[in-house]
């Protein structure tokens, strides 16, 4: 691929220009695009394997980018410049890019390795659901249909119990027996779905530490990523935080005793999302902030199940038992954090 190609929808003159590889996503190629050597914009090729639809997302970010212009000026949102012709992305060779802002001055971490990093993350991203408190939600088109719809995952585990590798099946019985055992929390969420109580709400979905940028001060600036903005519940957003800021080893982590949820995290991640949060949410969906790390991690070994089960046909595995080794450690992550959410 010409990247050149690529940056000449959105320059007349590029000359001056350079292209170099970026971060490690996992998701979209990522370049950042140098001008005399400073870097000053981010390029990215869309990965239309996972987002099959960028005018949702071209549409979704209009949307929220428009009405924060009109009622929060304030809050900076990193949005896509559009190409000399006026489209939000550029297309090459039947690929997709867009390209984005570089703040300078930010840097973003990789893993939450402090108290402050987790109250900062959730800050920022309970100040950016807040943000749009009065928004029209109904305006959001789906990104990945289903994304964290809990219910569609369950039925899709059954599907793969039915229709799955037999042999696998056989060998993932205390697992599968495991999930099965904590249906109460699909149980759960069916209800969520259902109450008046718990609102939709404009929502990240993937708020994971390295969509924050932070400042040299290692204080919050802004969350990037926002493929996977779409309308949702709270326990989407809080959910992931738990999973991926308490667990004090990833989910790659095979030594299984030395997975722990980390109780302090716990207690920064609530401060910094009810900082904005606080006096937007109803007084059930308060009673349910523990909650949303039980959907979050249960949901998360269930896919990972799943697709062991299926044959290792949606995550990307390093050696045949990585999906199985990803549920398991999912498993033991919901127990820990059962400890420090009581």
């Amino acid at each position: 691929m010409n990247l050149n190609k690529v940056v000449a929808h959105y320059f007349s003159d590029i000359e001056h220009l350079t292209i170099d590889k970026f971060g490690n996503g996992l998701i979209h190629g990522t370049y950042v695009v140098s001008k005399e050597k400073k870097p000053a914009f981010i390029l990215q090729q869309i990965n239309t394997d996972v987002f099959k639809s960028p005018d949702a997302i071209a549409s979704n970010l209009e949307y929220l980018s428009d009405y924060l212009l009109a009622n929060h000026q304030e809050v900076f949102f990193p949005v896509a410049q559009k190409t000399l012709s006026g489209l939000h992305y550029a297309i090459e060779d039947n690929t997709y890019f867009r390209l984005t802002p570089f703040v300078s001055g930010t840097h973003s971490v990789d893993a939450c390795s402090t108290v402050e990093e987790a109250y900062e993350a959730a800050f920022q991203f309970g100040k950016f659901s807040s943000s749009f408190n009065q928004f029209d939600t109904t305006l959001l088109k789906p990104t990945i249909p289903d994304f964290h719809n809990l219910e569609f995952r369950w039925k899709q585990f059954l599907d793969a119990l039915q229709f799955g590798n037999k042999e696998r099946i056989v060998f993932a019985s205390a697992e599968v027996a495991l999930i099965q055992q904590n249906y109460s929390i699909v149980e759960t969420y069916l209800k969520i779905i259902q109450s008046s109580d718990f609102i939709q709400r404009v929502t990240h979905h993937d708020t994971k530490i390295n969509n924050v940028l932070f400042d040299q001060s290692n204080k919050g600036v802004c969350v990037i990523d926002l493929d996977t903005v779409m309308s949702g519940y709270f326990i989407s957003d809080l959910g992931d935080m738990y999973r991926t800021y308490l667990a004090s080893a990833s989910e790659e982590v095979t030594d299984f005793d030395s997975i722990q949820a980390r109780a302090p995290f716990y207690t920064a991640i609530v401060e910094g999302y009810l900082e904005s949060m606080r006096d937007q949410m109803t007084e059930i969906e308060i009673e349910n902030l523990s909650y949303a790390g039980e959907f979050m991690i249960y949901m998360q070994a269930l896919r990972f199940l799943t697709d062991f089960l299926n044959n290792d046909t949606y995550y990307g595995i390093k050696y045949e038992l990585n999906n199985y080794n990803r549920a398991k450690n999912q498993l033991v992550l919901l127990e820990q954090y059962r400890i420090v959410s009581q």
